[in-house]
């Protein structure tokens, strides 16, 4: 069957769609939601820090952006199911979800609580589960196909530092998940795929508390060394491919884990 040729100025624009971006209040899900707005999506953003999420949206509706908040806990199915919801009631449906809230408490194995553990899974990987179960099914009921976009990290295939054992898992988790979503739900011309950052400068890469026994100072600068770009990325490069992903610039795409981290992973 012939591809429709869609014309270049056509190609990222995302006018009369709407996206969902979790934990899209600051830092690279911000980047994500600001990016998506500008290609003229309807985006809500859905994070558990109500008073940031609706600064945000104050901030990118004063560029006359089409955006809303909706506080959401990813690891409560019943926020999850109203997050969906919110975004049927106020926008007409659901075209794209960016999968983005995680969490990163830094600490070694010899200091990690069975709930540390569980409370990551829960947010990072469980959290992707739902959203993904809960957003595929009204895009399955709406009948004209929809984007899922993951995002992973350079964890999810090489460890980054020490003190992270938990978070790796999630992520390797959720890239397994992101391949296994991709082949059943193609049948229903939606697209799963992910994206993998490196070191993103962003408030809670900032705030991030040394663990015990590490020096998180010392970390950074031998971080920094490994990367070839010489700089630590932005929400922004984030966001512009996920924009990438989440427009027919993608369109025979799915599957497939996009890492974007200024070539770290060379070292």
């Amino acid at each position: 069957m012939e591809q429709e040729i869609i014309s270049f100025d056509k190609l990222l624009d995302l006018t009369g769609k709407t996206a969902i971006v979790t934990g899209g209040a600051m830092g690279i899900g911000l980047g994500i939601a600001t990016r998506l707005a500008q290609a003229g999506a309807n985006v809500l953003i859905a994070d558990l820090d109500e008073n940031a999420a609706n600064k945000s949206v104050q901030d990118l509706s004063n560029q006359e952006l089409k955006v809303k908040a909706v506080k959401t806990d990813v690891s409560s199915e019943t926020d999850v199911d109203k997050m969906v919801q919110t975004a049927v009631q106020d926008f007409g449906g659901l075209d794209i979800i960016v999968n983005n809230a995680g969490i990163y408490p830094q600490m070694p194995l010899a200091k990690m609580t069975k709930e540390d553990f569980d409370r990551v899974i829960a947010v990072n990987l469980r959290g992707v589960f739902l959203c993904t179960e809960a957003a595929s099914k009204q895009m399955i009921a709406q009948g004209r196909g929809g984007k899922i976009i993951n995002i992973t990290s350079i964890d999810a295939l090489h460890p980054s530092m020490v003190g992270l054992a938990h978070y790796d898992a999630s992520k390797h988790g959720v890239w397994g998940f992101t391949k296994n979503a991709a082949l059943e739900l193609s049948q229903h011309k939606i697209w799963v795929n992910a994206i993998a950052p490196g070191g993103i400068a962003t408030p809670g890469v900032s705030k991030m508390p040394s663990a015990p026994g590490v020096d998180m100072e010392k970390v950074m600068v031998a971080f920094m060394a490994k990367i070839p770009m010489h700089r630590m990325g932005d929400p922004d490069d984030i966001g512009k491919v996920a924009l990438f992903l989440a427009s027919d610039m993608s369109s025979y795409m799915t599957g497939e884990q996009i890492v974007v981290d200024g070539g770290v992973l060379l070292s």
